[in-house]
């Protein structure tokens, strides 16, 4: 008779009987799910199918058909000793052997001889005899001749167990043989019968949660078939498996420069690394160290490969180069692509390189939303970049060799982390470096060994040449940090901190004008730093007619206004259609499908803004294309006019140009004065600019003696706010403002409540 067992760790019940602690058997209930219990029921469930019994629901009582048998073979005596069911299983169920026979029947007697003394009668007793009879010929009959053998039968029962179910299976238990009950709906109905839970134990650890209403055996039994498909796709087993991390100390590095042979002698396991490390535990040494890490694996003659924040795309040519067809499934798509891995330098590791892309995309395949297309757009960039890197990584490969690959900087996107999946179940050590803690590396798997350091450093590139490497002093450093703490959420800007600007148009009184004209952004209203971006108060503004009449005092305030970053047009039209314009005869080729083609027009030789900072290049460009999206110029992809707009900032003049590349986005912008005094009309290019800096930040102001249409003649909309502030005036003549005085200028507190006049 075998005894119940407690266990620690629900793989004992895998361990033969020579394996175990103590000999004996286990039988557990469980009532809860996880992802571990998930895998153990799978598990338990495909040894239950080889050597055991899977009960779906109740077992049937004997039919008529089955008891008339009974009877036929066994007749209708019955007492209740061991000594008489003994003779009957040796002739009900003659392949048992003599100690499975005397178990089963001294079992057998124990139960119905309790069931005698709790009152039950000799009909009873016999039904129930008959009953088990008739179970362990027509349900159990496969594993009887098991019972107690070195590998143990297993019994896996679902759902609610009944009064005489679990007699039988205590019976089979004792007898030598493992059960497991999987109770969908908790323990309430099983502890009426065992309330003291003598029969079974219950099996119990923490984050157990309610069983999932798609978690049943028949899912199970889906799976363990998909699983055997899919084990025909790998077309047997590797000669060497991964043992990734098994041996590592956690010291990075020093892990990843351990010699091959330190790591392991298994000669059916390569010892490779997958390790992440966050941070970094020195800024002062930090570069140098990759530095010398990258020479010593040169000198050690270890393949290296180098990714460097991402990795390039697979080209149209690469793409073409992967054969493959329509699919109708996930595997027949893995079945096909799979068979294209090729590595005829190496067979063990072109069998290496079919599993290890399988198990990722097996992986894959479990993520929202992922259907047959998408998965097999993954699969072609998997293959591409494996045929563009394995000779690389794995050339003359010989068993244990293991190479090594770096990816520097946080890995963003999914179908890079899958590659460095992949590339971690081959024979190369995998090593995520993310200096910068505000980046977030997507990789996850269950191999990953992570590293977390206290520092945090923004490095662009890994310093994979000597011409490349620059060290930091610690003043450096101490400054980068002092730098940090100054200007991150302080309200406080450092020079040039922004490289983008979104100009925002205020609406403010005509007296407001000179009160924020020489306000740097950063003091105006509405000002604001979003996602490393300004958000830029600046005021675009029309000034019809002139006050109380007085023209002096009107040529006065203007001459206010005028700053070193302030240009002023005098004369209508400031940019003539005639005038030279080397951007117009390719104005057409900068334009496709409504998009600035930014490299060709970087790369044209008749781009004029090639010595800018890239950075400004990059912003002109950018509100280029704002400028058409909006639509704010008349006539924009209707009659050509997009190509007028692209030739005039393109072409815009050099005092321009030079405020462009002297503008902080915090500071004080720089200013544009239109003067327009007269008849004559300004012209499509002039209010082009106009629109242009305005989206650029500068602070723009028109001003209209006379109240003429000006500029915003060319408009769409009312992008200009106009200010009426006094008579119309005609004829006149802009003054020579370097040469102007008119004594000491009022402020503005007196320009508002005419104070001194």
């Amino acid at each position: 008779m075998f005894e119940h067992k407690i266990i620690q760790d629900l793989d004992e019940y895998f361990l033969k009987q020579s394996g175990r602690k103590e000999t004996g058997v286990y039988f557990y209930r469980i009532n809860g799910y996880s992802e571990r219990i998930c895998g153990f029921v799978q598990k338990y469930f495909d040894a239950a199918r080889v050597c055991g019994v899977v009960i779906e629901g109740k077992i049937p009582n004997p039919d008529e058909r089955q008891l008339a048998y009974y009877s036929e073979i066994m007749g209708e005596t019955f007492r209740l000793s061991v000594g008489f069911i003994r003779q009957s299983l040796a002739k009900w169920l003659p392949r048992m052997n003599g100690n499975q026979q005397e178990n089963v029947a001294v079992s057998i007697y124990d139960t119905l001889n309790d069931m005698r003394r709790m009152g039950k009668n000799d009909n009873i007793l016999k039904n129930t005899y008959i009953k088990f009879m008739c179970w362990l010929y027509y349900k159990f009959e496969r594993i009887v001749n098991c019972l107690g053998a070195e590998q143990l039968p297993k019994i896996l029962y679902e759902g609610e167990v009944s009064n005489y179910e679990l007699k039988l299976l205590c019976v089979l238990s004792k007898a030598g043989c493992d059960i497991v009950l999987l109770q969908y709906h908790g323990d309430l109905a099983y502890l009426k019968l065992d309330p003291k839970s003598e029969t079974s134990m219950e099996w119990t650890q923490e984050g157990l949660t309610a069983f999932p209403e798609w978690f049943h055996l028949k899912w199970i039994q889906q799976e363990s078939q998909r699983e055997r498909e899919r084990e025909r796709l790998y077309g047997g087993a590797p000669e060497f498996l991964n043992a990734t991390n098994v041996w590592i100390q956690g010291t990075g590095l020093t892990d990843i420069k351990t010699g091959i042979s330190a790591r392991g002698d298994d000669p059916k396991l390569f010892y490779n690394c997958f390790i992440r490390i966050c941070g970094v535990e020195d800024k002062l040494t930090y570069m140098n160290e990759l530095y010398q890490f990258q020479l010593e694996f040169k000198a050690g003659k270890r393949n290296l490969l180098v990714l460097d924040g991402q990795i390039p795309k697979p080209s149209m040519e690469e793409i073409a180069g992967i054969r493959r067809g329509n699919y109708s499934s996930f595997d027949s798509m893995l079945a096909d692509l799979s068979s294209g891995i090729q590595y005829s330098a190496n067979l063990s590791l072109q069998k290496l390189m079919r599993k290890a892309f399988l198990d990722v995309m097996f992986e894959a395949q479990k993520l929202p939303d992922m259907n047959v297309n998408k998965l097999t757009n993954k699969a072609v960039y998997l293959l591409c970049w494996l045929k563009r890197y394995q000779g690389k990584l794995f050339s003359n490969w010989k068993f244990p060799q293991i190479g090594c690959v770096i990816f520097f900087n946080a890995c963003k996107n999914e179908n890079e982390a899958l590659f460095l999946k992949m590339l971690a179940r081959l024979p190369a050590d995998v090593l995520l470096l993310s200096p910068d803690q505000n980046e977030r590396c997507i990789v996850k798997d269950k191999l990953l060994y992570e590293i977390q350091y206290g520092e945090s450093m923004s490095v662009k590139d890994f310093p994979a040449e000597e011409s490349q490497i620059r060290m930091s002093t610690a003043a450096y450093q101490a400054e980068r940090e002092l730098d940090s703490l100054m200007y991150e959420d302080s309200g406080l800007y450092r020079n040039r901190q922004y490289e983008k600007a979104n100009a925002v148009s205020l609406k403010t009184t005509y007296e407001e004008i000179a009160i924020l004209w020489n306000e740097e952004l950063q003091y105006r209203p509405n000002f604001s730093t979003i996602d490393a971006a300004v958000n830029a108060p600046v005021l675009f503004a029309k000034v019809s007619g002139v006050k109380d009449g007085q023209k002096q005092q009107y040529w006065a305030d203007i001459k206010e206004l005028i700053t070193k970053d302030a240009i002023v047009v005098k004369q209508v039209p400031y940019i003539r259609r005639e005038d030279e314009n080397p951007i117009k005869p390719y104005a057409t080729e900068f334009l496709k499908n409504g998009k600035a083609q930014k490299a060709k027009i970087k790369a044209h030789k008749a781009y004029r803004y090639s010595f800018l900072r890239e950075e400004i290049q990059d912003y002109i460009l950018d509100k280029l294309q704002l400028l058409l999206d909006q639509r704010i110029i008349k006539g924009t992809y209707e009659n050509g006019t997009e190509y007028t707009i692209v030739s005039a900032v393109l072409n815009l003049k050099q005092e321009i140009i030079r405020l462009l590349q002297n503008f902080d986005f915090t500071k004080k912008n720089p200013k544009l004065i239109y003067i327009h005094t007269s008849e004559a009309a300004p012209s499509l290019e002039d209010a082009v600019m106009a629109a242009f800096l305005n989206l650029a930040g500068f602070d723009v102001l028109v001003f209209t003696p006379t109240g003429y249409q000006s500029i915003e003649n060319f408009y769409t909309r009312e992008i200009l706010e106009e200010h009426q502030i006094g008579e119309y005036m005609y004829d006149l003549s802009v003054p020579n403002f370097d040469r102007l005085s008119f004594g000491a200028p009022l402020s503005w507190y007196e320009k508002i409540f005419k104070r001194g006049r």
